[in-house]
């Protein structure tokens, strides 16, 4: 069986687009969430500090949803807690923000079956809708987006699947801001697997103000993951090379890259004050992207 846990704080806007395209399943699934392969899905959703209808609205989606609440806003906290109610493995984590489709889950989770693969974690390719977004939002996510650690890393995407033995690797992992990136690290290139087959929607910000708050957030985050792991450990950092190999291979990205180096310039300044005094624990929180 796979389990998909969903943690969940205040997502009264979007939790609903997501559950309902993990159950509108083409292969045609019962109400235990059975399809048509034999396979079966377990979705959790955890409901942490919730002041909104998150609770109602995931539990309106009838018994293949188990709905579980906890009075603590806290994501780690969260994904333990579905890691207490959820039945099997592969196991999904899906941040309620995202897309993601039943097919979608079936290939994150097929090459996790075969423990002979190597491959102890999956995350599907990433889709970025920018229509709407500003200009320098755009510009930023279209240089984003061809960054070698972006393309092959399994953050930055809502979406990770394990199998018990992923499992096992990330649940000793310290809670940490950027627990995708931890995440991530935590297994070596061949340990895992970007899957082509499957896709998330991932809704980038709106607006500029909007960008940097998620940018500020990202290096703060960044910053306790690098000094959880220490500083010889390999790291997502995106470096003037790497920014130099997108601009030789693409010269017309040349107003991306100015925007994308403007942006980590803005947000590492107005980080550090919250790195000094070691507060990984303020989350600035996009609600552009939540917008419908």
């Amino acid at each position: 069986m796979t389990s998909i846990v969903i943690p969940a704080h205040n997502e009264a806007r979007v939790i609903g687009r997501l559950l309902d395209s993990l159950l509108a399943d083409s292969c045609g699934a019962d109400s235990a969430g059975t399809d048509s392969a034999g396979a079966e899905t377990d979705i959790v959703v955890v409901c942490n500090g919730c002041s909104d209808d998150t609770a109602r609205i995931a539990a309106a989606r009838g018994p293949r949803v188990r709905v579980v609440e906890i009075p603590v806003p806290s994501k780690h906290i969260a994904l333990r807690t579905g890691d207490d109610h959820a039945r099997g493995f592969p196991r999904l984590y899906v941040d309620a923000d995202v897309v993601l489709t039943a097919a979608d889950v079936r290939a994150l989770a097929e090459p996790l079956h075969d423990g002979a693969s190597g491959v102890l974690a999956t995350a599907p390719e990433r889709r970025i809708p920018l229509a709407g977004c500003a200009w320098r939002v755009r510009a930023y996510y279209q240089v984003w987006q061809r960054l070698p650690a972006v393309r092959e890393g399994l953050f930055g995407r809502g979406v990770i699947a394990v199998s018990e033995a992923g499992h096992a690797r990330i649940a000793a992992l310290p809670p940490l801001m950027a627990d995708d990136l931890a995440a991530s690290l935590a297994f070596a290139p061949e340990e895992r697997l970007v899957v082509g087959a499957a896709r998330v929607v991932v809704r980038p910000p709106r607006t500029w103000p909007d960008l940097i708050r998620r940018r500020i957030r990202a290096a703060v985050s960044t910053a306790q993951v690098e000094q959880h792991r220490g500083p010889q450990e390999a790291s997502a950092r995106t470096s003037k090379a790497d920014l130099l190999s997108v601009l030789r291979g693409e010269p017309r990205l040349l107003a991306g890259v100015v925007v994308f180096a403007a942006a980590a310039v803005v947000a590492r300044r107005r980080a550090e004050k919250a790195i000094r005094a070691r507060d990984f624990g303020t989350w600035l929180r996009d609600e552009s992207s939540r917008q419908a």
